[in-house]
């Protein structure tokens, strides 16, 4: 008789399930979207009642859809976007509206942090930058402008582990997750007691820290109802969202790189020793496979970039694609296809939204640089593809200066639906691409953790090889990579002539964006 488990992702937009059969066959899969709360500029929250709503809606929706009896689902696990805070009291209550990744508030902190440790001391220590959204300036945030709340607080949480909190009655957190906060040494795999005492917090309202494939404990009977699960099934620890990507994307030997394309971008490389780069351009991270990590380097326009485009100017694709019923995005791609190489020698930089890696500079713009009145809209789409690929290419290059040389790259999120981007991918990194037959994103590679950790796989290496299939989508063309390595020398150099500039724009008052 076969054997179950689910996978959920607690995304920003919304609660992800997948169940999974043990032979790697996706037997049904759910979404149940929520809404962000901005109430300030810069501020990001979220109402963890909509999260655990929408956990149960995927969770029931999936079981309904697959007819597999409660009995036979064993374990499952979560992935959850990263760096979120919740603060929880004694009771088990939620003080206040969780604060998000991509919250901006912490500036001061952040400062006060750089001041306290030092960033060269913080990257020894934790091996990360110190950045706005990570979770350690959230802590501070609190106590610095609501210290009520702040004496409240019992236990810091992150967003899919108070998940797990609600699942079980037991608070905790996992590797990969904890390596997100900025007080977590990722080397020495314990809360880093040196960053604690510098900032003045208690140990005491950190969780105990598991490995992603621990049993964290069973369902509850009031959490068995809402999902309509077994007592029996177990939880387990689960993992960050990167890294179950990368799980679910077999990306745990080194040779392997991922490259994600969402509305950010990532570039995610497995290590089997920890690496640090010198100047905090990469993060660097605990894996969900046992004794692993993976160097990552982030962009924040990324299919946003295509997005922006597309809303703003691609009117005309929306209207034609709904009387054909196509995709509007199919019809932009395919003008950006008759566009040569270069796109007329056309270049985007894509900082819509500042840039991470390798620029961490919140004041940097798009551009489009060598525009003239011969390009047309499939040179701008064709530019806004390749531009971004030059941006995941800026984070491999950092990777492979880590003596990390790539042999292949394997490709996720909604830019891996496009063969023209797929092929423009390959072209710019000078790799193969490959994907992988299953793109259920992070709730995938959660679900095999469950897996793992109900002793349905031997291992996280085990339940890879028994699941994840990749093939080979597109080859580089050598000619054009010539072409693209070419612009990408005049990409790289554009930032640097532009730093100045930006900053300069930043501090001009207008009225409007």
């Amino acid at each position: 008789m076969s054997r179950f488990m689910i996978g959920i992702d607690l995304g920003t937009s919304g609660a992800k399930s997948v169940l999974l059969e043990e032979s790697g066959d996706v037997k049904a899969t759910a979404k149940s979207e929520y809404n962000l709360s901005r109430p300030r500029e810069g501020w990001a929250e979220q109402d963890p009642e909509d999260w655990w709503g929408g956990i149960r809606e995927s969770v029931r929706a999936t079981m309904e859809e697959s007819g597999v009896e409660p009995e036979r689902v064993e374990a499952l696990a979560l992935s959850g976007q990263m760096h979120g805070s919740v603060f929880l009291n004694s009771r088990g209550s939620v003080i206040r509206p969780p604060i998000l990744w991509n919250d901006t508030r912490t500036t001061s902190q952040c400062t006060t942090m750089k001041e306290r440790i030092g960033e060269e001391r913080l990257r020894d220590l934790v091996g990360n930058p110190i950045l706005e959204g990570f979770t350690a300036p959230k802590l501070l945030w609190l106590r610095d402008n609501e210290p009520e709340n702040y004496r409240e607080l019992d236990t810091l949480l992150l967003p899919k582990d108070y998940i797990v909190y609600r699942l079980t009655e037991k608070r905790s957190t996992e590797i990969s997750d904890a390596a997100g906060t900025v007080l977590f040494n990722v080397k020495k795999k314990e809360w880093e007691e040196e960053v604690l005492r510098k900032l003045d917090l208690d140990r005491e309202i950190l969780p105990t820290v598991r490995e992603s494939v621990d049993v964290v404990g069973s369902l509850t009977a009031k959490a068995s109802d809402e999902l309509g699960l077994s007592e029996e099934t177990l939880v387990i620890a689960g993992g960050a969202d990167n890294a179950c990507s990368a799980v679910g994307n077999g990306i745990t030997q080194e040779g392997r790189l991922l490259a994600s394309i969402g509305s950010s971008g990532v570039v995610l490389a497995h290590t089997d020793s920890m690496q640090v780069d010198e100047k905090t351009r990469l993060h660097s991270f605990n894996h969900a496979r046992p004794d692993s990590w993976y160097l990552m380097g982030v962009m924040l326009s990324a299919g946003l970039s295509f997005r922006w485009f597309s809303r703003n100017f691609g009117e005309l694709e929306e209207t034609v694609s709904e009387g054909i019923k196509a995709d509007s995005y199919d019809l932009l791609t395919q003008e950006a296809s008759a566009a040569p190489p270069g796109a007329g020698k056309l270049i985007f930089l894509p900082y819509l939204n500042g840039e991470r890696t390798p620029h961490a500079d919140p004041d940097a713009r798009g551009v489009f640089f060598g525009l003239t009145d011969s390009h047309q809209k499939g040179h701008l789409v064709r530019a806004i593809l390749e531009g971004v690929s030059f941006g995941l290419r800026d984070s491999l290059e950092l990777i492979k200066a880590k003596d990390i040389e790539p042999e292949e790259v394997r490709i996720t999120g909604g830019g891996a639906k496009s063969d023209l981007w797929t092929q423009i991918q390959a072209d710019i990194f000078g790799y193969k691409i490959k994907k992988t037959s299953i793109n259920e994103g992070p709730a995938f590679g959660a679900a095999l953790l469950a897996g793992v950790g109900a002793g349905i796989f031997g291992s996280v290496d085990e339940a890879i090889k028994e699941t994840v299939k990749a093939r080979t989508v597109a080859r580089p063309n050598q000619e054009k990579v010539q072409i693209y390595n070419q612009l990408y020398e005049i990409y790289k150099s554009l930032y640097s002539s532009l730093e100045g500039d930006y900053q300069r724009l930043a501090n001009i008052e207008s009225p409007g964006n």
